[in-house]
């Protein structure tokens, strides 16, 4: 089976959209719970996504990477950011520990939300072929995505939410060090993409990820892994 654009599309708008926006909301509320109240203020701790779409980073990009595979032939990698939330570190009880606690809560959205999808696909699993297909393709959609985005963001490189989880986690000397990165953390990234180490070393957290959904929905690693291969085909 093999999915058109549109299909692609409709398949992975949903979880993208929701994927890349309620990680940042997640960021807010947190932070709002342990004192600063910036994203609240601005509207921000909400799961309505258009507080939270960047034009092109949570719309443009991704149905890019989406079109370039399809004329590729390619399998689709999908990527893409919301606008980020405000939050001011100074404002938080105690910034050095809470700053961990708002850093983590985007990864664990993503989690979350993996979970609830390899939900749907037991759903789809057990209705007609008619609907449940498509719902089966977009859980599979919603796992693929935020296991990404979880895995992605938990690397330990500051701006990314595993580098201020390492920040807050060290000692203060190493904490300093790291945290004088975030200025470059950027281009380490490019220069990791462009050397094709990105993916060799997050796909294990991406597997771990999925397959943590599956075991808690009871979804068969080989059902998604189908399901998978028809997206990525």
């Amino acid at each position: 089976m093999e999915l058109t654009l549109i299909q692609k599309i409709a398949v992975f708008a949903i979880p993208v959209i929701f994927a890349i926006t309620l990680h940042e909301a997640a960021h807010g509320f947190i932070a709002m719970k342990f004192g600063d109240r910036t994203a609240w203020m601005l509207g921000r701790v909400t799961a309505n996504p258009l507080k939270h779409i960047d034009p092109v980073g949570t719309i443009g990009l991704p149905l890019f990477l989406l079109l370039m595979s399809k004329l590729a032939g390619g399998p689709a990698f999908l990527f893409g950011w919301a606008k980020p939330v405000p939050v001011n570190f100074n404002n938080l009880r105690r910034p050095r520990r809470d700053m961990m606690w708002v850093a983590a809560a985007g990864p664990g959205a993503n989690l979350i939300m993996a979970v609830f999808w390899a939900a749907m696909i037991q759903l789809g699993s057990m209705l007609g072929e008619t609907i449940g297909l498509p719902l089966m393709l977009m859980g599979a959609a919603g796992i693929l995505i935020n296991a990404m985005l979880a895995a992605f963001n938990l690397l330990p490189i500051p701006p990314l939410d595993g580098g201020r989880i390492a920040v807050s986690l060290l000692p203060p000397g190493p904490a300093g060090m790291l945290a004088r990165v975030e200025p470059f953390g950027f281009f380490i990234l490019i220069a990791l993409i462009f050397a094709g180490v990105l993916g060799t070393v997050i796909w294990p957290m991406i597997s771990l990820i999925a397959s943590f959904s599956t075991l808690l929905t009871g979804v068969s690693d080989q059902l998604l892994f189908s399901l998978i291969a028809i997206l990525l085909n």
